[in-house]
């Protein structure tokens, strides 16, 4: 089984994991938000500095592609860059809704009769980024930026159970009010993409390392402070 560094920065919760032979051997976090350009690389190095490790001794880096917080899928994706160009190891990536929908399954979050998981992401507002995912972790839509109303994913709750889980899942409690809905409130953590990164590493869709880009599903839009400098 490969080692692999993990690399989660795409909301407010920076994390990074050493995976090896199918399991996490270290992991760390930081709850401070906008923490991800101090904390990502001194957690790497704490990482394998504690198991005598070099970047040269793992197999590969993995990022969180997105979507999700542009200034924070930049550091993530500069870094592992960094990482995999310096060592001469491949860089593979996994999407944020994915991690999502494996930390309902590896932390047992999913209820009784559940059939789909839906990851969201906090976008602003009412709105979140989601796709529709089996309770095994298959996507079954597109991913997509959409407004949340009491209408959405009606033909998912009148099936049974749906959990909605993501930072974006608590803001809708109040607006999908059906029984069948369940809603766990967290940030994605690199410990999470363990198992499609793996999955990546094992079929070889390793990313170009001068090319590879997050995916933003909005494009970033920079504004014009209203504060006066002068």
């Amino acid at each position: 089984m490969p080692r692999i560094i993990l690399i989660e920065t795409s909301t407010s919760l920076c994390s990074t994991a050493l995976a090896q032979d199918g399991k996490i051997i270290e992991y760390r976090e930081s709850n401070t938000p906008k923490s991800q350009a101090s904390m990502t690389a001194p957690y790497i190095q704490e990482m394998l500095s504690s198991r005598n490790l070099s970047v040269k001794d793992c197999d590969a880096v993995c990022v969180s592609m997105g979507p999700g917080s542009y200034t924070g899928l930049r550091v993530g994706v500069s870094s592992a860059k960094g990482l995999c160009f310096g060592a001469g190891i491949p860089l593979l990536s996994v999407g944020t809704l994915d991690t999502l929908v494996w930390q309902a399954i590896d932390e047992s979050l999913i209820p009784e009769g559940c059939r789909y998981i839906v990851p969201m992401v906090d976008a602003r507002r009412m709105e979140v980024y989601s796709a529709v995912f089996s309770n095994a972790g298959d996507r079954l839509s597109e991913i997509t930026p959409m407004i949340i109303d009491n209408c959405s994913f009606e033909k998912e709750l009148g099936e049974g159970a749906v959990l909605f889980i993501g930072d974006g899942a608590e803001k809708c409690k109040d607006i999908i009010t059906s029984k069948n809905a369940f809603f766990a409130q967290c940030c994605p953590k690199a410990s999470s993409m363990m198992h499609p990164a793996e999955i990546e590493f094992n079929e070889k869709r390793f990313k170009d390392i001068a090319y590879f880009e997050p995916f933003y599903l909005k494009q970033f839009v920079a504004t014009v402070s209203s504060k006066k400098l002068f």
